[in-house]
């Protein structure tokens, strides 16, 4: 393809592929949403980008020739009827159902296409990694739909990797770590890339390179765990680089963080924040001053890669802004994508890797072209593929980084109430909790405690920055 792409999409949330296509000339030609409060955000953003609302009257639209038909095809159908959080209903679920209106709106794209003497469209498809274990076979369903098979391919078990020909599209899938893209949250998604039969998706999705990402990260953070004690055989508490790292002052204020990365922001950490797993790990708090508190929505939207108050809108809620925000993309992970397309689209990928001799087709009931596999394997004797959560050129970041310092709302820290309803249920169902955190939670839930806390900002149990450095 000579000219940038076109691309439209569907679910379209607060537009995450919008930021990041933008920086290789991508044209947005259309959105799909019907969330209110995204809407806003799509028409805050982008008003000369028409939102068509419903995806279901799409393929209607596309075939007769009411809405343009994109280079580039893109969307998430809804992630609740393929996770936990949605009692895992898969294709029962009506929402489950918007992965089959996905595929008719693919293929309506590709039929005006063809009509135009065009190529087939790019796919690009997101969803929660929970998916390749839905009791419906619901990824059965979705890529057999989509390679242009008449019936689900079905397998014994589905891979975080793999790689499908059928008779209309080559599919290649992927799950991928947003903590490898530069940002400090835990965010393993499912990629599914898919293209007609002269497009390579594999050459796209997966990297190829001379090392073993996976096994020289292991590597490394073996080797930073090891250098971490400074003296093994002391009597007093240990003092190590970690904890350096974890107790550190930004502007004028003392933090303290439990992870070194958040655990997946999810869509209900507005309303639904302290009876989880990240009310008992930490990943999701901070200690400001020596007082606990969620993350606002500033910084959720740096943990997502957004600009700074993207969602900052007139008609805002925090709970919206939260929502919004837990539902959409990792930018810097689709960011990468849209470069890879286009490297790939521009011809500047010209030579094809063969890897397909390296590995095994894998038994389906379709007898078809199917390779499943996880993380790295050889292609030849100094070249690897990269199939594995973890990119080739990783970008660390750090909880840290996405802190504000100033103007944080007192609604977000945590009352002694709270802290002690959080220590109850862990007591209650024997769980296991962050010990710095369970420390200061203990501290704050006594009313005196947290009194002298406010108002003399003293000393904590696990210790205090003084001049900038740790001490107990």
């Amino acid at each position: 393809m000579e000219k940038k792409l076109t691309f439209g999409s569907v679910c379209s949330g607060i537009e995450a592929s919008q930021l990041a296509f933008a920086p290789y000339g991508y044209e947005q030609l259309w959105s799909s949403e019907i969330a209110e409060f995204p809407s806003k955000v799509l028409h805050h953003h982008y008003p000369n980008i028409p939102n068509l609302g419903d995806m279901t009257e799409l393929p209607d639209l596309i075939l007769k020739d009411k809405v343009q038909a994109p280079d580039l095809f893109c969307g998430g159908t809804p992630c609740q009827a393929f996770s936990l959080a949605g009692w895992k209903n898969g294709l029962d679920d009506k929402r489950g159902q918007l992965t089959i209106t996905f595929i008719e709106i693919a293929n309506a794209i590709d039929e005006i296409r063809e009509k135009e003497k065009k190529d087939r469209s790019i796919v690009l498809w997101e969803n929660v990694e929970g998916v390749l274990n839905d009791k419906t076979n619901a990824f059965g369903n979705f890529i057999a739909g989509l390679a242009g098979f008449e019936e689900e391919i079905k397998v014994k078990k589905w891979t975080k990797a793999g790689y499908l020909e059928g008779p209309n599209r080559n599919v290649a899938w992927r799950v991928i770590d947003a903590k490898y893209f530069g940002l400090p949250q835990q965010r393993k998604r499912l990629y599914v890339l898919a293209g007609g039969k002269d497009f390579r998706p594999d050459q796209i999705l997966f990297e190829f390179d001379s090392q073993d990402i996976v096994k020289k990260t292991k590597a490394e953070k073996q080797e930073s765990l090891n250098g971490d004690i400074l003296n093994l055989f002391s009597q007093d508490i240990l003092i190590t680089k970690k904890k350096e790292e974890k107790i550190f002052k930004k502007g004028n204020f003392k933090f303290e963080i439990f992870r070194e990365y958040t655990d997946c922001l999810y869509a209900a950490y507005g309303t639904k924040w302290n009876g989880n797993a990240a009310a008992y790990n930490g990943s999701l708090y901070v200690a400001q001053d020596d007082r606990i508190r969620r993350f606002t929505p500033l910084e959720c939207e740096r943990l997502m890669g957004f600009p700074d108050n993207y969602t900052l809108i007139n008609g805002n809620s925090d709970t919206n802004r939260f929502q919004a925000i837990g539902n959409s993309w990792a930018v810097p992970v689709v960011k990468w994508l849209g470069k890879q397309i286009d490297k790939y689209s521009m011809g500047e990928k010209q030579d094809i890797i063969c890897w397909f001799n390296s590995t095994r087709k894998s038994p389906n009931n379709l007898n078809a072209k199917l390779y499943l596999f996880d993380n790295i394997f050889l292609v030849s004797q100094n070249l690897y593929l990269n199939s594995s959560a973890i990119t080739n050129n990783p970008i660390d970041s750090k909880v840290k980084d996405i802190l504000q310092t100033e103007n944080v709302p007192e609604k977000f820290y945590l009352s002694p109430q709270a802290c002690r309803g959080i220590l109850r249920r862990k007591e209650e169902r024997d769980l296991k909790m962050n010990k710095q955190l369970e420390k200061l939670m203990a501290i704050i839930g006594n009313e005196k405690t947290i009194e002298i806390l406010t108002e003399e900002k003293c000393q904590h149990t696990v210790g205090v920055l003084q001049n900038g450095e740790f001490s107990s």
